[in-house]
């Protein structure tokens, strides 16, 4: 009987934990939004409370009244983002996969050592570069930044999925009179849904999470993400923590909302090209 009950008690065991550990992971979360439902004065409260007694809305006034502007922008941002990448890794990704370019293997390894470089170092490359073209202060030079870090990764998804594409596909297709532009678009394309769900969540996460590029690249502009809108409560002597942590919960709402709906496709596209029939 002992043995028979064993399973279920680490079944059990291994559940609770999770919920601890889950718990743990979300506290910030939540503190994040309590903090955003209590009044100014109660800020400094010795102990804090730790539901909100005494809720306002003030913070998210706040949020509809000044950060709008910058919600916008990080959008705009965002989608450019995810388009510029898409064009640029969909098709990298199908030629390293299928066409099989002289040199594809050493290009990967490129994409993967690009991976590793540090934000900053990439901020500071941009910012003399921009500076010499004028792109300083734009939001699209901040899409072509953000992109330099989603088009690697999107290649290396891309290259991993479209390699588990049946190579009798592609030749069906090319039987039938299709070059190699219209099998891409036709053919593979459609078959990648994973791929381009998962390559678009990501590089538009990145996008809208980004402060680096932005700080460094659009520090004055008029055309600044959200990330550095939230700067725009804390002063020198005065930080308002409501609307701080306010505009972080209504930042992190479209986040979660993607990750929530593409979720089974992005768990099939990071996947793919890991097991091999």
């Amino acid at each position: 009987m002992t043995a028979a009950h064993s399973p279920a008690r680490r079944s059990r065991l291994y559940t609770v934990v999770g919920v601890l550990l889950t718990a743990v992971m979300l506290f910030p979360v939540y503190w994040m939004l309590n903090v955003s439902l209590t009044p100014q004065q109660d800020m400094r409260k010795s102990p804090p409370d730790l539901l909100p007694l005494h809720p306002t809305f003030e913070g998210y006034r706040a949020v509809l009244n000044d950060q709008m502007p910058y919600l916008g922008t990080s959008l705009l941002i965002g989608l450019g983002t995810v388009a510029l990448t898409l064009v640029l890794a969909a098709p990298a990704g199908f030629a390293l996969a299928k066409l099989r370019p002289r040199g594809g293997g050493l290009l990967g390894l490129v994409l993967l050592v690009a991976q590793m470089i540090p934000g900053i170092v990439m901020a500071m490359g941009f910012y003399g570069i921009f500076l010499d073209l004028g792109l300083l202060n734009s939001w699209w030079g901040l899409i072509i930044a953000d992109s330099t870090i989603a088009v690697p990764f999107g290649v290396m998804i891309f290259t991993a999925f479209m390699s588990g594409i049946p190579g009798e596909l592609i030749a069906a297709s090319r039987i039938d009179g299709a070059g190699t532009f219209r099998t891409f678009w036709s053919i593979v394309l459609p078959v990648s849904r994973n791929a381009l769900v998962t390559v678009s969540l990501f590089s538009f996460l990145w996008a809208w999470s980004d402060f680096v590029f932005a700080n460094t690249l659009d520090g004055g502009g008029d055309w600044r993400p959200i990330t550095l809108g939230i700067y725009h409560y804390i002063g020198n002597n005065n930080q308002e923590w409501n609307a701080i942590m306010a505009t972080a919960v209504v930042a992190s709402l479209p986040a979660a909302v993607l990750l929530v709906l593409a979720q089974r496709y992005v768990a099939a596209g990071v996947t793919a090209g890991a097991v091999k029939d």
